[in-house]
C-alpha cells in the first residue's frame, strides 16, 4: 500500500512538473516571439531605423539586442523542457504526441535564435550599416568573414525545419497544432533566407570585385513585347564592381549592337530550335530561349565582338522589377523633369512612351534617360544607410523571384549561381516541371495585354506512367483602337487579314523529362505544333494568332513518369503574371 501511495504520488508530481513546466515554456517562448517582434516589423518595412516606441520592457533595442533577449528565453523553454520527466513521457502513447510537439518545438526555437537568427542579424547589421572599404556600397570583408557562420546557419535552419516536418501533426490540442503550423510556416520563411545569406556570402565578395575590378552587361527587357527570358532586350548598361564600390560606365540601347554578333556556339539542340531567327545575330531574338545562361552568353559575346572588351557576366531586369527597386529608393527624375516612381514606371516605359514619342530615336533616348536616372537614383540609395536596407530587402526579393536574373563567365560562381531561383536556368533531373513560353512573333508591343492561365492536372496511372493533362488559355486584352501604330503594327507579313490590335505567338510548352504527348488541342479543334528538347524537357510549339479581345485554348494530354510530387513552375515574367493552378495528385499504387 505504501509503494503504491509512493508510485501515486510520483506520478502526481511528474504530471504537475509538466503542465507547470509546460506553461512556463510557453511563457519564454511568447516572451521570444515578442522580443522579435519589432524585428519583423523592421525587416517587413525594410528598414533598421528603430522607433522609440518598440524600445520596450524587453531591452530589445537593435536587431541584435531583439535577437539575444529572444535566445535567452528559448533556451529557457529549451531547459524547461527537457530532462528525466520530459523524455519519457513525451514517448507515452496518446498522452506523448503533444508534449513531443512542445519539447520539439522548444529545442526548434532555441537553435534557431542561437544558430540562426544571430549570425544573420549580425551579418545583415554590419553590411547595411556602414561602407567596405574605400567607401564601398559593401562592406565585402565582412561579408566573406561571416561566411562559415552563415553556411554553418543555412545547414541549422534546413535541419531544424526537417525535426519539426517531423513532430506529430495531428494531436488532442488545437491551439497545440496550430502553434506547430505557425512554427512550419516561419521556418518555410528562414530556411531560404538563410540559404541566400549563405550564397550571397559565398558569392558577391569575388563578383563584387574584392580581387579586381568588374564588369557586367545589365539588359533592360521590354516586356511589352515578349521572349523566353522576359521581354525583348532594349537599353543596356555596363556595370562596373571594384571592392564593393557599383558605377555604371557605359548606356546603350539595341540599335547600337544591330550589326554585331556572337561568336557563340550554344550547340546543336539550340540550333534547331532557334537557329532560324538568328539569335547569335539578330540582337533583339537572342533571349527567345527561358534558359537565361544562353542570353547572357550571347549578350557578352556581342559586346566582345563589339568593342573587344571581356565582361565578367551579365544581369537582366524589368521594368517590373525597376518599380519594386524604386518603392525603396524613392523617385527618380529626367533631365526635363518628369519623375520615374515606383507606380509610373512600367506604364511609361511599356505603354504610353509609344504615344508620346512617336519618333523611334527620341524614344530610344528616353530609354536611356530612364534607365540612366533610375541607375543613379539606386546607386544613392545603396550609399545611404538609411535606405539601404530596404533597397537590399527589395533586391532580394526579386532575385528570389527571378525577376532579376544573373550569370556569370566565371565557371566557379556559375555553378553555384544556376541553382538559385535568379540564375534562370531550365532545371535538370526528372522531377516533374510545367513551363509556358511565349514569344512574340509578330514584332508588336501588345504583349503589354497578354493574360495566360496554366493549369496542370494529373490523372490516373497507368502502365504507360501518370496521365496528365495541361490547359493553356490566353487572352489578348487590347484595346481595339487608340493604339500608336508601332504598338500594334506587324513586321511578320501574315497571308491572312489581320486588325490593329492582333497579335501572333510562338506558344511553348516545356513538360517534365521524359514525357510523352498523347493528344493536343486548340479550341477544341486538331492542333498543329512542332517538337523538339531543349536540355532534357520535351517542347510542344504551337503558331498562335490571338485577334484582339479573343481566347485561344491549348489542351495537351501527356504521359509522364509517375510522381506524387508538384510540378516546378517556370515563371516567364511580364507585365501580367501567369495564373497557373496545380492540382494535387495521388501516389502511383493507392
Amino acid at each position: 500500500m505504501v509503494l503504491a501511495c509512493a508510485v501515486v504520488g510520483v506520478l502526481v508530481a511528474c504530471v504537475a512538473w509538466i503542465l507547470v513546466t509546460s506553461m512556463l515554456a510557453r511563457n519564454e517562448l511568447l516572451a521570444a516571439q515578442r522580443a522579435l517582434e519589432p524585428l519583423r516589423h523592421r525587416i517587413a518595412a525594410g528598414s533598421q531605423a528603430v522607433p522609440a516606441a518598440t524600445n520596450t520592457s524587453s531591452g530589445a533595442g537593435t536587431p541584435g539586442d531583439a535577437v539575444r533577449v529572444a535566445a535567452l528565453h528559448a533556451a529557457r523553454a529549451h531547459r524547461l523542457t527537457t530532462g528525466p520527466v520530459w523524455y519519457p513521457a513525451a514517448h507515452l502513447p496518446i498522452v506523448g504526441g503533444p508534449l513531443r510537439t512542445v519539447r520539439g518545438s522548444a529545442a526548434a526555437a532555441d537553435r534557431l535564435t542561437r544558430d540562426v537568427l544571430s549570425p544573420l542579424v549580425h551579418t545583415a547589421v554590419e553590411l547595411t550599416a556602414g561602407t567596405g572599404t574605400g567607401g564601398g556600397h559593401l562592406n565585402l570583408t565582412g561579408l566573406r568573414r561571416a561566411a562559415p557562420a552563415l553556411d554553418r546557419a543555412s545547414r541549422t535552419a534546413s535541419e531544424v525545419r526537417t525535426q519539426v516536418a517531423g513532430l506529430p501533426r495531428s494531436t488532442w490540442l488545437p491551439a497545440l497544432e496550430r502553434a506547430r503550423t505557425r512554427l512550419v510556416e516561419q521556418l518555410d520563411r528562414i530556411v531560404p533566407a538563410a540559404v541566400d545569406a549563405a550564397a550571397a556570402a559565398r558569392l558577391m565578395p569575388s563578383m563584387l570585385g574584392e580581387q579586381g575590378p568588374r564588369r557586367y552587361m545589365m539588359v533592360f527587357e521590354n516586356t511589352a513585347e515578349a521572349r523566353g527570358t522576359g521581354g525583348l532586350p532594349g537599353a543596356f548598361a555596363i556595370l562596373t564592381a571594384d571592392r564593393g564600390q557599383l558605377g555604371f560606365e557605359r548606356f546603350g540601347n539595341d540599335t547600337e549592337l544591330a550589326e554585331a554578333r556572337a561568336a557563340v556556339d550554344l550547340g546543336a539542340e539550340y540550333a534547331a530550335l532557334y537557329g532560324r531567327n538568328a539569335p547569335t545575330s539578330v540582337w533583339v531574338n537572342s533571349n527567345l530561349s527561358p534558359h537565361f545562361p544562353y542570353a547572357a552568353r550571347i549578350w557578352t559575346a556581342v559586346w566582345r565582338e563589339h568593342t573587344g572588351q571581356r565582361l565578367d557576366g551579365a544581369f537582366a531586369l524589368d521594368p517590373s522589377a525597376l518599380a519594386g527597386l524604386l518603392t525603396a529608393s524613392g523617385p527618380a527624375r529626367l533631365p526635363d523633369g518628369t519623375a520615374i516612381t515606383a507606380a509610373n514606371v512600367l506604364d511609361l516605359t511599356e505603354r504610353t512612351s509609344y504615344a508620346t514619342y512617336p519618333d523611334i530615336n527620341d524614344r530610344k533616348k528616353f530609354f536611356i534617360d530612364v534607365a540612366r536616372a533610375t541607375a543613379d537614383v539606386l546607386l544613392g540609395a545603396a550609399d545611404d544607410p538609411q535606405r539601404r536596407p530596404a533597397l537590399f530587402a527589395a533586391l532580394r526579393g526579386h532575385l528570389q523571384e527571378g525577376r532579376v536574373k544573373v550569370w556569370s563567365a566565371h565557371p566557379s560562381e556559375q555553378r553555384e549561381l544556376r541553382s538559385r531561383p535568379f540564375g534562370g536556368t531550365l532545371p535538370d533531373g526528372s522531377d516533374p516541371f510545367a513551363g509556358l513560353v511565349v514569344n512574340n512573333a509578330a514584332g508588336t508591343k501588345l504583349d503589354y495585354y497578354l493574360d495566360r492561365r496554366l493549369d496542370w492536372v494529373p490523372g490516373r496511372c497507368t502502365a504507360a506512367g501518370r496521365e496528365v493533362t495541361v490547359t493553356v488559355r490566353l487572352t489578348n486584352r487590347a484595346p481595339g483602337s487608340g493604339l500608336p501604330t508601332y504598338v500594334t503594327q506587324r513586321v511578320d507579313a501574315p497571308p491572312y487579314r489581320t486588325r490593329p490590335g492582333d497579335n501572333r505567338l510562338l506558344v511553348s510548352y516545356y513538360a517534365t523529362e521524359g514525357a510523352q504527348l498523347v493528344t493536343a488541342t486548340l479550341d477544341g479543334g486538331r492542333a498543329l505544333l512542332s517538337q523538339a528538347t531543349e536540355r532534357g524537357h520535351p517542347v510542344y510549339t504551337f503558331d498562335l494568332e490571338l485577334p484582339a479581345g479573343t481566347t485561344r485554348t491549348v489542351v495537351l494530354h501527356l504521359l509522364e513518369r509517375p510522381s506524387d510530387r508538384h510540378p516546378t513552375i517556370l515563371r516567364q515574367w511580364l507585365v501580367r503574371p501567369l495564373q497557373a493552378t496545380v492540382r494535387p495528385s495521388r501516389p502511383c499504387g493507392d
